[in-house]
């Protein structure tokens, strides 16, 4: 069956989809600076513009989001996370989307002290949690930076991601260096792949850029999103 435009908002919203590394060793720390970063968005016909944006949100805290807007869907996302002697950990989350005059708003607690995760707000009850956390976890937005960290530092790029009451690992296996555009400017990137049954999500690496300059999510062989960086700023 065809995805709906509803499911637009979940896949969308985690395009790696969208956790520090389940590796003996841990990636070095890398600098983390605020950007605004703007790209175009396409699902089966249907475009969309979008922002994603981290800003500082205290002391060694950070606040990572990312908006869409289309005709027919308004979308945000938001992590709060923060950088843990170089290990990047969520601590809370809202995915909050309407698509025509349906709305959706959700809340993740992620619990370092207890070592739970739990969720609020329009969840199922089998999907509130509590879900232990181990170290290293990460939520599905915040899989996007730690994507460009790991490919530019070189390391392993698999990771267990706690997101809206479940775990799933993912691991992202580097098939080799492609040209692409960005903003009109051709560029040299490391292209990434993570399968998953029918499901494959595609991200293009720059190096330098902070986020995936593209991100392409297939199910079933035919392109279900695709998601381009035109600036970053």
């Amino acid at each position: 069956m065809a995805p709906t435009k509803a499911h637009f908002t979940t896949r969308l919203l985690r395009p790696l989809i969208a956790a520090a590394i389940l590796a003996a060793v841990s990636a070095p720390a890398l600098a983390i600076k605020p950007f605004t970063a703007d790209y175009q968005a396409s699902y089966m016909g249907m475009q969309g513009i979008g922002k994603m944006t981290l800003v500082a949100d205290g002391a060694n805290r950070w606040k990572y989001s990312l908006d869409v807007s289309s005709p027919l869907a308004n979308l945000r996302q938001t992590t709060v996370f923060e950088d843990s002697n170089g290990q990047w950990r969520p601590v809370s989350g809202n995915d909050s989307s309407q698509v025509l005059t349906k709305k959706q708003n959700k809340n993740a607690t992620y619990d370092w002290a207890k070592g739970v995760a739990t969720w609020t707000g329009d969840v199922k009850p089998e999907r509130a949690g509590p879900i232990k956390l181990q170290s290293g976890d990460l939520d599905a937005l915040l899989i996007n930076l730690a994507i460009v960290r790991d490919v530019q530092a070189g390391k392993t790029t698999h990771y267990r991601m706690v997101e809206d009451g479940r775990v799933k690992d993912l691991t992202y296996t580097v098939a080799g260096k492609e040209a692409i555009t960005v903003g009109g400017q051709p560029k040299q990137a490391t292209k990434v792949v993570s399968k998953q049954g029918d499901k494959e999500t595609i991200a293009w690496v720059v190096e330098g850029m902070p986020v995936p300059a593209r991100i392409l999510q297939r199910d079933k062989g035919q392109d279900a999103i695709d998601l381009r960086v035109q600036n970053v700023r």
